[in-house]
């Protein structure tokens, strides 16, 4: 008698926030039931937002249903749907399930940022070894997914304009942080272009959709990363993945992924980085060289499918070990049994 084979696992159903519209976007892609809520005027709950083409998987959910809604755990990824919206929306027995924070940033403090997650019965997942070590997590267990981009639909580096482009969102608000005032400084030597919300209050051409942004970039030198403290760029990924040669500072987790001279520049003097820029300017089979080995970086550490798998592992296995309410208040299921 051929032994019985196992039902094939249904796909977990999971409570997440419109937070970082393209990490959002490529977060999707893991092989779940995604429900964002939307019908509230605040940061959150922008839903499908246009500009992707969300899988069938993204499902809107108005605010005010989301109580009588069945999940199998919660993703959060602000602190205002941590510490407020989960409090106003969802019962006491949903806040009780098998419950996740995603942190996308860097602390404001390098060494003394307490989280605000300290729940040993929560998880907190960090986009990067270098967040997690700089945030103070308490007793909260972590875990580190770096980012996953897809390959750009045979989008390749072709960098024919002899400019530097630069993709930093709100940079005059930012300021030193990401880097605004290096690329003042540089602007003045080296032509670069700066895209991204609210750029053109710093002299930059926008906001470029996700869709035309793969040959928007393709066209360019090379990519310049100006921030001095912040958590490792999607854009930097997503231009590595088409071949673009990146310039950067040699801080947070950029050592990690590049290495000077043979897949990107890196310098912590403006002066030096200058010089680079030039050189790439001028020698446009060098520039592209860079961007191959850069590309290849990306393929082998950035890649989407590395990226879902170990998202659905990590869901599955929270998932599977933290005790669940069985109804809600409601006396709909909150979190069937997965099988």
């Amino acid at each position: 008698m051929e032994p019985r084979s196992k039902p094939p696992l249904r796909p977990l159903r999971i409570l997440t926030w419109h937070i970082h519209g393209n990490y959002l976007y490529y977060l999707t892609h893991t092989p779940c039931e995604w429900y964002l809520p939307v019908g509230l005027r605040r940061p959150g709950y922008s839903g499908r937002a246009p500009g992707f083409p969300w899988p069938e998987r993204v499902r809107e959910v108005s605010f005010d249903r989301l109580r009588h809604m069945t999940f199998d755990a919660i993703l959060f990824q602000s602190q205002s749907a941590y510490l407020e919206d989960q409090y106003e929306l969802l019962t006491s027995e949903q806040r009780r399930l098998p419950r996740l924070y995603l942190e996308h940033d860097t602390p404001d403090d390098p060494t003394d940022s307490r989280h605000i997650v300290d729940d040993p019965d929560m998880h907190l997942v960090h986009v990067t070894h270098f967040n997690r070590l700089m945030w103070d997590s308490g007793e909260t267990p972590t875990s580190v997914i770096e980012h996953g981009v897809p390959d750009a639909d045979g989008v390749r580096y072709s960098g024919e304009l002899p400019r530097g482009l630069v993709v930093i969102n709100d940079l005059p608000r930012r300021g030193r942080r990401v880097g605004a005032d290096l690329v003042t400084q540089i602007r003045r030597v080296i032509p670069l272009d700066l895209i991204g919300m609210n750029s053109e209050a710093a002299g930059g051409l926008g906001e470029i959709s996700h869709d035309a942004l793969p040959q928007f970039m393709s066209r360019y030198r090379f990519f310049f990363h100006p921030a001095r403290y912040t958590s490792f760029g999607l854009a930097v990924c997503e231009a590595m993945m088409i071949g673009l040669p990146i310039v950067a500072l040699p801080v947070t987790e950029m050592p990690t992924v590049l290495k000077d001279g043979v897949s990107g520049c890196l310098d912590a003097d403006p002066n030096r980085l200058m010089q680079r820029m030039a050189a790439l300017l001028a020698d446009h089979d060098e520039a592209r060289r860079l961007g191959e080995q850069a590309r290849e970086v990306a393929h082998c550490r950035f890649s989407l499918e590395r990226f879902t798998a170990d998202w659905s592992r990590t869901l599955r296995d929270f998932v599977a070990r933290t005790p669940s309410p069985s109804t809600s208040s409601t006396g709909i299921p909150c979190a069937a049994k997965l099988r």
